[in-house]
């Protein structure tokens, strides 16, 4: 059987990655529906996002990691199963709790699902790397600017119980990306004790962010700080002193990978706050049905998709510069669109060129890191750079959640504006860094 062609694999493997989306965004739309169903409070519901980016982050590390050690169909096998499960916990859940509980086991199998997108992506033969990237990115796009859409059309049309499970498509992709799937992994232990520092750090920091809108208890929050701080300094410690570790420390002691990584997280922070700040503003402030906000958000999709189609075949160092512009232009869009002038449109503007530098993510930081990736670090170093990526968007969410409480949803956009204004930032600096690099390489 021949292989693949770039179009094919990225197809395949952005089916794989997409349905990620759904988990958060499409989920949001869906939260009233819930909290009217379950009998509980709007604080309560929370958790049920709360609990999917928790799980989301861990099991992209964790299974990223399970890619390295045991191959990708192992991971894929162990995905889908938590997926499956996942699912119908969260179909049949009586409770509140027990939703929770199935959205926990539903996130973890999405994120081995994602790190598994991702490893294979890194895998990829360079020559083709530029075309895969470039469908990868744009069909990333469409899954993000359809996902309010997609969410309020199945709640309105179906149930909210279908809303909570739509990344169990990615499912469908499995059989397709099995051929992807050849590489052996290398049989190499597991750290679980970096696994499980690595999650309540994650886990301490995500909750945390979120304790006002949970409504947390001052002993509580007291309580993980403190879980949190020492998981941190245990975590730290651990890297330092075990460089092959659960955190390899040549993937996370390079400074382009934190650079990458910095600016994902930017991009996804911003992204996840918009998606949660714009939709309210459309809907309360002028009226706009789901179906309609989902609608508008889709040109936003078609704009990334010709962007990133434009950016994959540049070198890595001209990528990062579009993208900086890109998230610069959604920093000043946002911005404009805090002090509420223009109608319902500066506030689709913003999203949309957020939107954009998401896909553009995709093709630059996530193209410039899988080609520097050595084989045997693909999984961890892929999956850590995406729990950065989605830790960014947590952070983002719960920032833009907590926020829009205070200083209301217009005052929210103001400052979450701050979010693509670093990642455009650090993206110059990733820009100038690769540049210097590649002068003195040829200098050498």
């Amino acid at each position: 059987m021949s292989a693949p062609g770039a179009l094919s694999t990225a197809l395949r493997l952005g089916g794989l990655f997409g349905p990620v989306v759904f988990g958060v965004t499409a989920a949001a739309v869906a939260l009233p529906r819930v909290a009217a169903a379950l009998h509980a409070t709007p604080a309560q519901v929370a958790w049920v996002l709360t609990a999917h980016a928790l799980a989301l982050g861990v099991g992209v590390a964790v299974l990223g990691r399970l890619t390295d050690s045991l191959g990708a169909r192992v991971t894929l096998a162990v995905a889908s199963s938590a997926l499956v499960v996942g699912a119908v916990v969260c179909a049949t859940a009586p409770t509140l709790a027990v939703l929770v509980a199935g959205r926990l086991v539903l996130a973890a199998g999405s994120g081995g699902m994602a790190a598994v997108a991702v490893a294979l992506l890194a895998g990829v033969d360079p020559a083709d790397r530029p075309r895969v990237l470039t469908g990868y990115g744009t069909l990333m796009a469409v899954f993000a600017a359809a996902a309010t859409l997609v969410g309020g059309v199945v709640t309105t049309w179906m149930s909210w119980r279908v809303a909570m499970v739509l990344p169990v498509l990615s499912i469908l992709a499995v059989p397709f990306c099995l051929p992807l799937a050849v590489r052996p992994g290398s049989r190499r232990p597991i750290d679980v004790t970096g696994a499980v520092l690595l999650t309540v750090t994650v886990s301490g920091l995500l909750v945390l962010i979120q304790s006002g809108t949970l409504g947390l208890a001052v002993p509580v929050v007291v309580a993980l700080a403190v879980v949190f701080v020492l998981a941190a300094g245990w975590l730290a410690w651990r890297v330092a002193r075990r460089p092959g570790g659960f955190v390899p420390r040549q993937v996370v002691g390079d400074v382009p990978w934190l650079l990458a990584a910095a600016v994902g997280a930017g991009v996804f922070a911003g992204l996840f706050a918009v998606m949660y700040v714009v939709p309210q503003i459309l809907s309360r402030s002028h009226g706009w049905s789901v179906l309609a906000v989902g609608v508008a958000l889709l040109p936003g999709a078609a704009f990334g998709a010709v962007l990133s189609r434009r950016v994959g075949p540049l070198a890595v160092r001209h990528g990062y510069l579009v993208l900086a512009v890109t998230a610069l232009a959604s920093a000043i869009a946002l911005a404009g669109a805090a002090t509420g002038r223009g109608g319902p449109w500066p506030p689709v503007v913003a999203a949309s060129l957020c939107l954009a530098a998401f896909a553009l993510t995709q093709v630059v930081v996530t193209g410039d890191v899988s080609a520097r990736l050595p084989p045997a670090l693909r999984g961890a170093g892929m999956g850590l750079l995406n729990l950065a990526f989605f830790v960014g968007g947590g952070v983002g969410s719960a920032v833009a959640g907590t926020l829009a409480q205070t200083v209301g949803l217009s005052g929210t956009l103001a400052v979450v504006a701050l979010f693509p204004l670093l990642a455009a930032w650090l993206s110059r600096k990733s820009r100038f860094f690769r540049q210097e690099g590649e002068i003195r390489r040829r200098k050498g």
